[in-house]
């Protein structure tokens, strides 16, 4: 990870590249919590208020490859704070009471899925601009941001929807995403001289049209059941579509993310343990807070209100950062990889706890603080593995496609925990059997089991390097 670096830092670098990577992840998570409210008040349908957060979620795994290709150029600074502006604008979208309103939200929401590519043009910023231990420091602590940022916003907007409504829940996220725009145009530096500046057209296109396909297919379930012919032709066109990406993309002189680098050992089981380890993760996270709310006149649950259940999210959120900041003196040990390994073993800790026992609040509580505790020092060490083996220039293109891995395992996790719960629904009844929880629980754990045996192999072919990950130097 060495590179020319400059002689003095940028005044508030770090903390505004962490700040950045926050709002996108908690700005764009706002969808998950609000879809009861967004369909009350723009008497939409649940599955049509269900798009507020799929919108996003397409739009952010379509602009992360092509924002974090152009970030590798030398426009790295305008693309990024052009983004940024995107995302303020499509804040401001949310907002507004206008006639239509619920196809001006859906068009806010696409703009703000658009800043979830931002996180990996901010490691390539760290990178290139600061000493190596604090590079290293600064981009575990972007990774962990972006990851932990998506339970920042659960408590505080499920607080305004009850007070004031769900505009005000996105008013707030038009207030930090203007304030990211501010700290972005004060702290974010130039690109290094010398960098390409071409953009793979072809590739992107592609790329774009499997990915929306595929996250269609995985993210609308009731596709399978409603309409299946379309839903196989959808998988079947993604397919197609990614495959040709490939095959362009190796045979380009100037591809949107370079595949032999994304190929080799280390990068590849990287990813294949962030899709096993996001799909784990972000179902057992739907799974406590949908437990959670549950009335208890289900048989389970604990019936508490969108915003107690949004609290449960606290310690998640900050036993994932407390993880963050550990990871840098357990990566001198371990390494990368072997740490990675170990994370997704705590996050397997956790689907464990949930699926053994859950009957108490501070069952799910202490279930929630070991999911974040283990999320967060996964996120940290995941770049460090993937970052040992690419070439600086490459960085933001690199962690774009790691992104948009997550992305999919994440929305992977959504479908497999609604098809399970679905299908553990009796007929006539609102809500699943207890045990369909456990099961799905399970599944979790098979999935992050197989994220840990992937680290744990990497971590096996590769000697553990201190400098993967170094404490941040004050």
């Amino acid at each position: 990870m060495s590179s020319p670096r400059p002689a003095a830092e940028p005044p508030l670098l770090v903390p505004s590249l962490v700040f950045i990577a926050l709002v996108v992840a908690a700005v764009g998570s706002l969808g998950a919590p609000l879809v009861t409210s967004v369909a009350a008040a723009y008497g939409v349908s649940l599955a049509s208020a269900q798009w507020t957060l799929t919108i996003t979620l397409l739009a952010g795994a379509v602009a992360t490859p092509v924002l974090g290709r152009l970030a590798s150029g030398p426009r790295r600074r305008p693309a990024a704070l052009g983004t940024l502006g995107i995302v303020t604008a499509g804040s401001l979208l949310t907002v507004l009471p206008v006639p239509g309103a619920f196809c001006w939200l859906l068009a806010g929401r696409a703009a703000q899925g658009v800043g979830l590519a931002l996180p990996a043009v901010m490691m390539g910023v760290a990178r290139d601009h600061l000493a190596p231990p604090r590079a290293a420091s600064t981009i575990a602590l972007v990774s962990v941001a972006s990851t932990i940022g998506i339970g920042v916003g659960y408590p505080l907007a499920a607080l305004l929807t009850e007070l004031a409504g769900v505009r005000a829940a996105y008013g707030l996220g038009l207030l930090v995403t203007a304030l990211a725009l501010v700290a972005g145009l004060r702290s974010l530096p130039p690109a290094p001289a010398g960098r390409s500046a071409r953009l793979d057209v072809a590739g992107a296109l592609l790329l774009a049209g499997g990915l929306v396909p595929l996250l269609l297919v995985v993210s609308e379930t009731g596709l399978w059941s409603r309409r299946p012919g379309l839903a196989a032709g959808l998988a079947g066109l993604a397919v197609l579509l990614l495959a040709g990406w490939v095959i362009l993309e190796r045979r380009t002189a100037f591809p949107l993310v370079d595949l032999r680098l994304a190929g080799r050992g280390p990068v590849l089981a990287a990813n294949g343990t962030m899709l096993a380890g996001g799909l784990g993760m972000y179902l057992l996270l739907t799974l406590i807070t949908r437990y959670a709310q549950t009335p208890p006149a289900a048989g389970y649950g604990l019936g508490l209100s969108t915003f107690v259940a949004g609290l449960i999210l606290v310690p998640f959120s900050a036993l994932g950062f407390v993880a963050g900041r550990l990871s840098p003196l357990l990566g001198r040990r371990l390494g990368a990889a072997g740490l990675l390994a170990v994370n997704a073993l705590v996050v397997l800790g956790a689907a464990l706890l949930f699926a053994l026992a859950r009957a108490h609040l501070v069952e799910l509580v202490t279930a929630m603080g070991v999911l974040g505790f283990g999320v967060g020092g996964f996120s940290a060490a995941m770049p460090a593995v993937i970052l040992a083996t690419t070439p600086p220039g490459e960085t933001a293109s690199a962690m774009s496609l790691n992104h948009v891995v997550r992305s999919v395992g994440f929305s992977l996790g959504s479908a497999l925990g609604g098809l399970v719960l679905a299908g553990a629904t009796p007929a006539g009844r609102r809500f699943p059997t207890d045990a369909a929880y456990a099961t799905a629980a399970c599944l979790a754990a098979t999935a992050l089991a197989a994220a840990a045996v992937t680290g744990l192999a990497v971590s096996h072919r590769r000697r553990p390097a201190a400098s993967e990950i170094q404490p941040e130097r004050a």
